[in-house]
């Protein structure tokens, strides 16, 4: 590790995604809303979307079977719960083979009226060096995190803040979208979004113990494999794999499965809600979950994330925020609905 990366190190002290995430420090993962928008200044729920619209993304046919859920390879963070390891079943299900991108969530928005929290907040989190605003739309950095800033008209269609737009970026992950607003989309699509041992299932691509979807190599060994952060994390991006930010979903190989980019890019909303006691005591066969929570599971970490300081872009990788929190490095992918429902 190079000097500036341990400094970057101390400061992030870990990796925290969610303010109130205790435990794990996750400096990859924006802070939860609540560290820029005092406890109680919530505005009026956006209206629901109706069921159900076109949903467009190509499926992924994971088959039935069983597989050890949980970190085998030692590098899990202490607090997050990747242990212990436990065998799991699981039904077959279809799931999308990337995440939603901006063209899907705008079609859903256009034939919806739909408003994302960011919107009705007015702000969200953006990495300070993706920040798109004047000095006076940005509401402050976040305490323990300072490289997250809140930014008044940031939102999926305005990434970076109000002077950012996604034209030219239809095919990469819609970002700025809550847990909330996921669940929003996934029922105007008729869909929901995975549990979290499906997620982790889907992501191994049929590669047992590995800790990446494409086995055990590094992510640079012999070419780029995902969008991680290269260089001295906060200040310096090298852009070795091309991106400062997010990359089109497309970006790199599938994995066995068919899944494109499970790990790095954005991090992915699951439906479970966060509980780093849960693998001790959850079901053999298809897991869904603590049965309530104060935070929604995320995996597969960002385009932020990086060896030295948080190597949460692993298959058993977990993290969390807040349903109604949202960020300029996560996102979301669904899952068909069993038949008849």
């Amino acid at each position: 590790m190079t000097s500036d990366e341990q400094t970057g190190a101390a400061q992030t002290g870990g990796e925290q995604t969610g303010a109130g995430h205790e435990g794990c420090g996750c400096g990859c993962g924006a802070p939860g809303r609540e560290a820029f928008l005092p406890l109680g200044s919530r505005p009026a729920d956006a209206a629901a979307a109706p069921a159900r619209g076109r949903h467009d993304v190509e499926q992924a046919q994971v088959p039935a079977g069983r597989f050890t859920m949980g970190d085998s390879s030692g590098d899990r963070n202490p607090g997050d719960g990747e242990a212990p390891l436990h065998e799991v079943a699981l039904d077959a299900f279809e799931i999308d083979a990337t995440t939603v991108t901006n063209a899907d969530f705008a079609r859903f928005v256009d034939d919806t009226g739909y408003r994302t929290e960011a919107e009705t907040f007015g702000f969200s989190a953006v990495f300070h060096l993706a920040v798109a605003a004047d000095p006076g739309d940005i509401m402050g950095q976040a305490d323990g995190t300072p490289w997250w800033f809140g930014v008044r008209g940031a939102d999926w269609a305005h990434p970076g803040g109000p002077r950012s737009v996604v034209d030219g970026l239809d095919d990469h992950p819609a970002t700025h979208v809550s847990w909330n607003d996921a669940i929003a989309y996934c029922a105007w699509a008729g869909r929901r979004l995975p549990t979290e041992a499906e997620w982790e299932y889907a992501a191994r691509g049929g590669v047992e113990d590995a800790k990446y979807p494409w086995g055990d190599a590094e992510v640079d060994d012999g070419g780029w494999r995902a969008n991680i952060w290269q260089g001295s994390f906060p200040r310096t991006n090298t852009l070795d794999d091309g991106w400062l930010t997010t990359a089109p979903v497309r970006t790199f190989e599938p994995n066995g499965y068919g899944l494109w980019q499970p790990v790095g890019n954005v991090w992915e909303w699951c439906q479970d809600w966060f509980d780093p006691g849960y693998y001790a005591h959850s079901p053999a066969a298809n897991p869904a979950g603590p049965d309530r929570g104060a935070q929604r599971i995320l995996r597969g970490g960002s385009y932020l994330c990086h060896i030295s300081y948080c190597n949460r872009y692993r298959n058993s990788a977990r993290s969390s925020n807040t349903p109604d929190s949202s960020m300029g490095n996560a996102g979301f992918r669904t899952v068909a609905l069993a038949p008849g429902l």
